[in-house]
């Protein structure tokens, strides 16, 4: 066991200090930048794109009079509701209505949805409305508020809390969605990290001469624990970034963003350690995957399915928001290899820690056994060493 225990951490050291100290290292750490960037940029893109798509335009060929009254109503109603209300634009009538009519549902510019005509008191609407009954309803209300305007509302008294039940409920479902999205996509991309060192030692030869020296097992368990070392160590400094640069940029710094139900310190600790659970699991799936594999041709053919795996567990673990107690949320707690993202979920919306013990232990157990039976094949498959045994005795070997 001792024997073990050193040959694995030499080889984690010599990855560790491999990886760490070597110029692509820096390039590692400006790794999550890209994809933050390419997001805000592209979800600004898709957020005005869907504000323009979405928002419908209503020609209105009133009287002066009725429009003014209508888009006033218009207008108390976009105030009220944060402005996603329909456009009205205001056309004069025409001798030929008709034809105004059709003449306005071809124009693109704007893009009419439908042509509000007549009267405020004989309303008529004329467009492509079947499939949108939200559109008709405003215009309704719209209508009915502009024929009997509400003169006298009563004031409305505001007393301002900072925080409550459903706000509370609310911030820390959006904290359990943010730290779920992170937790995954920084072990998936660093995960695949293993993949691509240990063909480069099985092309070169290095493997068998590593293999002659120490056992093969503690090869395996070093070098997963090198790259967890690594990743660890680039996720500390991207926290570190990260709220650093929203204490500069954000009104209120940390403070403006949700706080978990176990509170900050009690998350980033369970951040970290189900980060290092997640990428044991899956690293280790890919560490076995990379023993089958000669070429890196087969390691993404090989991979490619488990990837797509790891996104169905990722959206099983995702039904724990908002319900973690119920059947779906104890179901991907227990889950193993959803369990590290269903509970970091779990640790933003409920502030009891005796389940994080619990699942933190399970979880370390999985971990054993997939360490110990891709440690197995990865000796078996690498060096081909050991007796063939049928599949059903593999267990035993």
């Amino acid at each position: 066991m001792t024997r073990f225990l050193r040959s694995a951490y030499v080889i984690a050291r010599r990855d560790f200090t491999a990886t760490v100290l070597s110029k692509a290292f820096i390039f590692f750490l400006l790794g999550p930048l890209f994809p933050v960037l390419l997001g805000g940029v592209f979800g600004g893109i898709g957020s005005r794109v869907a504000a323009q798509v979405e928002r419908p335009v209503v020609a209105v060929v009133f009287s002066k009079s009725d429009y003014e009254r209508l888009s006033a109503a218009r207008d108390e109603l976009a105030n009220g509701v944060g402005g996603d209300v329909v456009k009205l634009v205001h056309y004069r009538p025409e001798p030929d209505l008709e034809a105004q009519k059709q003449r306005l549902l071809s124009t693109r510019e704007p893009p009419v949805r439908a042509v509000l005509s007549g009267s405020l008191a004989h309303p008529k609407l004329t467009g492509a409305v079947a499939g949108d009954p939200a559109t008709v309803g405003q215009l309704k209300l719209l209508i009915s508020d502009a024929l009997n305007p509400q003169t006298d509302v009563q004031e409305l008294p505001v007393t301002n809390v900072q925080v409550s039940s459903g706000s509370l409920v609310k911030d820390r479902a959006l904290t359990a969605q943010m730290a779920q999205v992170v937790l995954f996509l920084l072990t998936l991309m660093l995960s695949t990290m293993v993949l691509s060192q240990l063909i480069e030692e099985k092309s070169n030869k290095i493997i068998e001469v590593i293999a002659a020296a120490i056992p093969i097992d503690a090869m395996f368990v070093g070098k997963l624990f090198a790259m967890l070392a690594a990743s660890i160590l680039g996720l500390l400094v991207w926290i570190s970034a990260g709220a650093l640069l929203l204490q500069m940029l954000s009104h209120g710094g940390l403070r403006s963003v949700p706080a978990p139900a176990v509170g900050w310190g009690a998350f980033l600790v369970l951040g970290v350690v189900y980060f290092g659970l997640n990428y044991l699991l899956l690293g280790a799936a890919f560490l076995t995957i990379g023993a089958q594999a000669s070429t890196a041709r087969e390691v993404q053919t090989m991979s490619m399915p488990v990837t797509f795996a790891q996104v169905l567990i990722f959206g099983f673990a995702s039904t724990v928001i908002g319900s973690p107690n119920s059947a779906e949320g104890l179901g991907a707690a227990v889950f193993p290899l959803s369990s590290p993202m269903a509970m970091i979920a779990r640790a933003a919306e409920q502030p009891d820690i005796w389940p994080h013990l619990l699942a933190i232990a399970w979880q370390v157990l999985w971990v054993a056994l997939i360490l110990r039976g891709g440690a197995h094949l990865f000796r078996k498959t690498v060096l081909k060493s050991g007796p063939r045994l049928p599949w059903w005795k593999f267990g035993r070997a």
